[in-house]
């Protein structure tokens, strides 16, 4: 049986995610489209927040499940973790950028597709 710190930590862990989801949705705002560009917008905003979703579900697992990030990514596999996990939130920031808005459509699904690849990449560290 679980002791009270170990399910404290599990009740935390959920709240986080939860928050952490509410806020990203809250700045990304994906009920409100871009006119001109509303497939490769939604796309984009759809696809970082399956991506925060699954890389926060995957943090929790490692952390409170297989005994910390350090036992699930070492190596070389933890510096391509990092790069997962900043790559995407960085292409969601800098999509405002004034060197982007004429080029908007095509930065859209390029980093629609990073976010693709990083869950896949994400889920695949964890995994093997």
């Amino acid at each position: 049986m679980a002791n009270f710190s170990e399910i404290l930590n599990h009740i935390l862990g959920v709240v986080f995610i939860i928050i952490v989801l509410a806020l990203a949705y809250a700045y990304l705002k994906p009920h409100q489209l871009h006119h001109r560009r509303m497939v490769s917008t939604l796309l984009l905003k759809a696809s970082y927040l399956v991506y925060l979703l699954v890389l926060l579900i995957v943090i929790f697992m490692a952390t409170l499940v297989r005994g910390g990030l350090e036992q699930v990514f070492y190596g070389i596999e933890f510096f391509a973790f990092l790069m997962v996990l900043f790559l995407p939130t960085i292409g969601i920031l800098a999509r405002k950028l004034s060197q982007f808005s004429k080029k908007r459509e095509g930065y859209n699904y390029f980093f629609s597709i990073i976010n693709i690849l990083s869950i896949i990449a994400v889920l695949i560290m964890y995994y093997i």
